[in-house]
């Protein structure tokens, strides 16, 4: 099964991901002239004013900052460590500008997105709001075509996040608490299971009230840890910079293999990486975005791009300068390539190792993943579960009855992915991720002028 995965994984990120990603991201830079650069200051300055870690439970829907940290932790899971080291082991540093290149891009996309999400969103007669990638899909090919995309993106999305993405999750969280505290890691999937199970109880309004808490917290605690040793290491930083943009155009350098072979692979892992870090294009955060209580859909989008800046351009930078100061400048243990068994999960815990002991570093990482896994895991369940609503919307009865299945089934996943193989649960996740880029992109393109309209470049007319 790894194989046939593996293999199908290959031609959808060297071919169809890259293409489908970096069209989409180019196309709607130059639809919303080039939105990330022109809005990006006001986007911070409603960032930084929604700040509230007391924002309270709304009538209906979230505030905008509740929104967003919802979806900042989809965004910071994983993939912002051990993905982000995985993506240097494999492509070499460089594969961290092709993420860099990948989420300027996707901040146009991630805006469209949220966007979308805002300006397609219904609400119930009991008031509650429904949104997400479904609904624009929908308003976009409102026929069979339109009903047969929803229903893939849905069924996928099922799968992808609120199974496999949960999998991904808890994987890494057993593993490296095992590793750090000596902990069996199915123990550690059964406490994990348990409070994610409490807090999926109280639905989105308790889901937000934990991520709005949560998110700035461990953001803060990361990065002062990455801070403390790219301090110790400063001398190293300009060579650091300087090998990544090396690597991005001869990786072969680093990787091994021909020329064409290693830049193929550092591109790819920078846009499958990247795609499963800051998850712009894939039609995961419009979900939280949707719920946002604002008047304007330009309002929410603008506050979508800082979080993808946050996520990809702060966390995951943090954790590709530490690695690459610490293991392949000043020629580090891994400037020629020689892995030595370190693997994508061990090479964290061995980086801030060598600042704050043997014991403390893979204790600071544990934490770090165990906070950043389990806010994904949050909001990728709440993203699977409006899309396991939205496949038995017709009939209450039929819709309370899928809500549970799915619940038991995501519970069951995340205490089962404690336990795989860490290759095939990756694997699997990728499989997934790009399988729900294809009908999100394509609604997306058919509601492009919706977006250029609502970042100031669309005509009357439209």
């Amino acid at each position: 099964m790894l194989e046939i995965v593996q293999a199908a994984n290959g031609y959808l990120s060297d071919y169809v991901l890259i293409a489908l990603l970096t069209i989409t991201g180019i196309y709607f830079t130059i639809k919303t002239r080039f939105v990330q650069i022109r809005c990006f200051g006001e986007g911070a300055r409603k960032f930084f004013g929604e700040i509230n870690l007391e924002g309270g439970k709304q009538k209906s829907g979230l505030t905008s900052f509740q929104a967003l940290t919802t979806a900042i932790a989809a965004q910071v899971g994983t993939g912002n460590i051990v993905g982000a080291c995985g993506a240097i082991l494999i492509g070499g540093p460089g594969a961290i500008f092709w993420m860099w290149v990948i989420a300027f891009f996707g901040m146009a996309t991630i805006y469209s997105e949220a966007v979308l999400a805002v300006e397609t969103r219904t609400k119930d007669s009991e008031g509650n709001i429904h949104g997400g990638p479904v609904y624009y899909i929908k308003r976009a090919f409102p026929k069979r075509f339109g009903s047969f995309l929803a229903g893939l993106f849905s069924v996928a999305a099922i799968l992808a996040l609120g199974f496999m993405g949960c999998m991904v999750q808890s994987n890494s969280i057993g593993e490296t608490c095992q590793n750090a505290f000596g902990t069996p890691s199915w123990a550690i999937g059964i406490a994990v299971t348990a409070i994610a199970a409490l807090i999926f109880i109280g639905g989105i309004q308790r889901v937000a009230s934990v991520t709005e808490k949560l998110v700035p917290i461990m953001a803060v605690l990361y990065i002062a840890g990455c801070l403390a040793i790219i301090i110790s290491r400063i001398t190293s930083i300009p060579q650091t910079f300087a090998i990544i943009f090396k690597c991005a155009f001869r990786p072969e350098s680093v990787i091994g293999g021909s020329a064409g072979y290693a830049l193929k692979t550092a591109i790819s892992q920078g846009a499958k990486r990247g795609l499963f870090s800051n998850e712009a294009g894939m039609g995961s955060t419009p979900h939280a975005h949707a719920m946002a209580n604002v008047k304007m859909p330009h309002e929410q989008g603008v506050v979508a791009m800082m979080g993808l800046f946050i996520d990809t351009f702060i966390v995951l930078t943090m954790t590709a300068l530490v690695v690459i100061s610490t293991c392949y400048a000043g020629n580090g243990e891994l400037a020629h390539g020689i892995v030595n068994g370190i693997t994508k999960t061990n090479l964290a815990p061995r980086v801030f190792s060598s600042l704050m002991g043997d014991k403390i570093g893979p204790i600071f990482v544990a934490i770090c993943l165990l906070f950043f896994a389990f806010s994904t895991i949050l909001s990728w369940n709440f993203f699977g579960e409006v899309n396991a609503k939205y496949l038995f919307r017709k009939s209450k009865n039929a819709s309370a009855i899928a809500y549970y299945t799915y619940a038991i089934i995501s519970l069951a996943f995340i205490f089962l992915g404690s336990m795989l193989s860490n290759d095939l649960v990756w694997e699997l996740q990728d499989f997934f991720n790009q399988i729900i880029v294809i009908p999100n992109v394509i609604a997306l393109f058919a509601l492009s002028r919706i977006v250029a309209k609502a970042s100031g470049c669309g005509k009357k007319s439209d």
